[in-house]
């Protein structure tokens, strides 16, 4: 069966829900500052569906988010009423950095844990954000190529980033994307619905940027 079959057969659920994803990272920005964790978990398991529905073209991504999501809801179930390190973003940096955890041997780190899905989440951003410039009928593999060497790549050894390039050359038209992946509406409503998305997941990008800024963690090992 054809990947564009399977699209057209799955659950309205198993879609990547574009204004979905929106309305949670708006919910996730509290204060002037902060992220919700339980929020950003939730529209990043949105973001998951992604990677899924695109199936091995981003398995060098999707093979390692799932396991940091699973660390990040263990560490909010040791959340106690009073004492809420995980609840945050901010919280959860300010609690690990002056408990001196990051440097803990054997601790499996929350913000070492979050600071891989940021990065992710600056890949789908640049991805997706590039791919407005895209025609329907037009190849979408050049804007993710350049979004991941923009992003990712970065951070990814040369055997990842070589299979990456290579798996990247096998993604469809932007048109045929869409339709694998937004399959709860045409195309064109979800290019209408993208910009915004694309706003909320900057606002929460950026804050949790400035964060690790702010305590100086963005080159955890």
């Amino acid at each position: 069966m054809s990947a564009n079959s399977d699209a057209a057969t799955a659950a309205p659920e198993d879609c990547f829900d574009i204004e979905k994803v929106a309305k949670i990272f708006e919910r996730s920005l509290i204060d002037v500052d902060d992220v919700r964790m339980d929020d950003y978990l939730e529209a990043y398991e949105e973001i998951m569906k992604f990677f899924l529905l695109m199936g091995s073209v981003f398995t060098f991504v999707s093979s390692d988010v799932r396991n940091k999501l699973d660390i990040l809801y263990e560490l909010r179930k040791k959340d106690v009423d009073e004492l809420k390190h995980f609840d945050t973003i901010k919280t959860m940096l300010l609690y690990e950095k002056e408990e001196s955890l990051l440097l803990h041997k054997g601790y499996v780190s929350g913000s070492r844990t979050l600071l891989r899905l940021h990065r992710g989440l600056e890949f789908v951003y640049e991805f997706l954000n590039r791919l407005q410039t895209v025609a329907d009928n037009e190849k979408a593999h050049n804007v993710c190529k350049s979004a991941y060497n923009d992003t990712l790549a970065k951070h990814h050894p040369f055997l990842i980033r070589k299979g990456a390039q290579v798996a990247m050359y096998t993604i469809p038209t932007r048109g045929d994307l869409l339709s694998r992946v937004c399959h709860n509406m045409d195309a064109s409503r979800a290019m209408e619905l993208l910009p915004d998305m694309l706003k909320q997941m900057r606002t929460a990008y950026d804050r949790t940027d400035e964060l690790y800024s702010l305590h100086e963690l963005h080159n955890l090992p």
